[in-house]
């Protein structure tokens, strides 16, 4: 693999930019892999990446339905943040964040991550008291956040309506070290990288059966016919439990829509994100100029990439009085993903009833901020077959046992 740096492209200026090579190749399926991983959005392709890093694990390929990030990885708003109130999600979401600070090194790829800091608004009462407390347990595990008041969040963010009618700000609660990252230069980054450690990664390839042996994986069939394996994970968000069927067991997970949009571009104006979980919205600005405009999932199971315009409504009306400077633009463009959301808002990376096969899933609303740390997590307990310490919170036994991480009550919104 050409190694990207001033150097080369230099040198391919003055060679008419003819030397570079496609960043990733395009595999056929060979007949056996030690490990498949199904799903070549952010999550499947970390899994992959951090197999071959840290365990030298190459034999595997990652199988795409459609193209290499069209889900979930490219249909976000880019934002990465830790600042959690379970100790389980700080863990994962805190080992994200800090390998996203070094990923660009890591991968030769800018994936330009952009540690602008993030603003959590408290508009009620009840919202400043909960994030006083998430505050407190950001603080006992070394997360860098801090309670603001509403003068700080005028100087930090001065578009701002502190005091709007309805929503008026009493606090925020910042963390300075979050931020975001290019959603598209994630998965090119890491599918170049597999690529060159002798990964497969093989799209237009979908799954359509599942074969195992005395309770035990084997292989899958595909549309472009079957494969054989030691392992296989799924990696596939939405679709998850449409896989689990095809297994043979259930998921307590529901799937549907999330969107956002962006508006026409303008000059700079907000430089850090801005999240207002009581009206379900939240703002940053892209390096192009665009507002980028999220809000919560639509209430309705759909397996469609789009959202309901009637949702779009009550996000942008309810940020417009929040921020007022915002209420001429005009919408450039709006997309939707499938989120797949489990009962406590918590994510599930776990062994399944069939032996080898393992799954990565419910990441619901969060799942671009945790793409290294899941990717990280997935590949300890592949290579183990057990869960480590990142991973074992987030096992399928928890929905038996009643030990759920109940990040709804703190962060049971658009995040």
């Amino acid at each position: 693999m050409k190694k990207y740096s001033v150097f080369s492209i230099a040198k391919e200026a003055f060679n008419g930019d003819q030397g570079w090579e496609k960043a990733w190749k395009k595999n056929e399926p060979k007949a056996e892999y030690d490990v498949l991983i199904v799903g070549a959005g952010g999550h499947g392709l970390a899994t992959a990446y951090y197999l071959a890093k840290n365990y030298n694990i190459t034999n595997v390929a990652i199988l795409e339905k459609g193209w290499l990030g069209g889900g979930n990885t490219g249909r976000n708003t880019t934002i990465i943040r830790s600042n959690y109130l379970q100790e389980s999600s700080i863990g994962i979401y805190e080992k994200a964040r800090s390998l996203y600070e070094s990923m660009s090194q890591d991968l030769n790829f800018n994936i330009m991550f952009s540690p602008r800091g993030v603003l959590m608004l408290c508009q009620t009462e009840h919202e400043l008291r909960a994030m006083k407390r998430t505050e407190q347990a950001n603080r006992l595990y070394k997360v860098d956040t801090k309670m603001v008041t509403p003068d700080e969040v005028k100087e930090i963010v001065p578009i701002i309506n502190i005091n709007g009618p309805r929503f008026p700000v009493l606090g925020g609660l910042w963390q300075p070290r979050g931020g975001t990252a290019r959603h598209d230069a994630v998965a090119w980054g890491l599918a170049r990288k597999c690529s060159s450690l002798g990964i497969d990664i093989i799209e237009q390839c979908e799954v359509t059966g599942v074969k195992s042996s005395q309770g035990k994986i084997s292989g899958l069939d595909t549309s472009r016919g079957p494969i054989k394996a030691k392992k296989v994970c799924f990696v596939v968000a939405g679709h998850s439990s449409v896989l689990a069927n095809l297994a043979g067991f259930r998921l307590p997970i529901e799937s549907v829509p999330l969107q956002a949009l962006v508006s026409e571009p303008i000059k700079p104006m907000i430089d850090c994100v801005v999240m207002a979980n009581t009206v379900h919205g939240y703002l940053s600005q892209s390096d192009k100029g665009e507002l980028v405009i999220g809000g919560g999932t639509d209430g309705y199971n759909c397996y469609s990439q789009r959202g309901s315009f009637s949702h779009v409504e009550e996000t942008v009306r309810a940020l417009v009085e929040t921020f007022p400077v915002i209420s001429r633009l005009k919408q450039l463009r709006q997309w939707g993903g499938i989120a797949d959301v489990t009962g406590d808002r918590s994510p599930i990376i776990s062994k399944t009833p069939i032996g080898g096969l393992y799954i990565n899933c419910g990441w619901g609303t969060g799942g671009f901020k945790a793409i290294p740390g899941s990717g990280w997590a997935t590949a300890e307990m592949i290579k183990e077959d057990n869960p480590g310490s990142l991973a074992a919170p987030f096992s399928l036994d928890r929905f038996v046992e009643g030990r759920l991480i109940d990040e709804s009550v703190a962060a049971a919104v658009a995040h």
